[in-house]
């Protein structure tokens, strides 16, 4: 995971983790990325300080692991974790089927029911454009199988 600090076309600046820098452009490109405050996707990458490794007795930051080093960063990642985890509780991991389900859901060919998975952007952009309703979840999610 890797962590941008993103700026908005109306000057806002927000962080956002993304599994890797091709994954934040493919999601930028495809108008996935939005500033939290006032919703537009003209955003780019702001200018950002390195975080360098701390030397001697110095306490040595999670930068390794990637997470934040600011305790007001990780209070604010945290508390997005766990509203995340609480709207995640109720609802189905349907992995890759999740276009396909979201969509027959729209046209009333299954029932309603709240679900999560993977699309790719333009899978996310088709259902956006055919206006089902749908929205990227701001950290990454662990398939069930997939955890120890």
């Amino acid at each position: 995971m890797i962590v941008f600090d993103l700026r908005c076309d109306a000057g806002h600046v927000f962080e956002s983790w993304f599994g890797s820098s091709a994954a934040y452009a493919e999601q930028r490109d495809g108008g996935l990325v939005v500033c939290p405050v006032c919703g537009t996707s003209k955003v780019e990458k702001a200018v950002m300080a390195p975080n360098i490794a701390a030397k001697g007795d110095r306490p040595v930051s999670d930068a390794k692991n990637g997470a934040p080093s600011d305790p007001a960063s990780k209070a604010v990642l945290g508390e997005l974790a766990q509203l995340q985890r609480k709207l995640l509780a109720d609802s189905r991991w349907v992995g890759n089927a999740f276009a396909t389900q979201a969509r027959a859901m729209h046209d009333g060919e299954m029932e309603q029911a709240a679900i999560h998975g993977r699309a790719s952007v333009q899978e996310a952009r088709a259902l956006i454009e055919d206006g089902v309703e749908v929205m990227p979840l701001p950290l990454p999610v662990i398939p069930p199988n997939a955890r120890n």
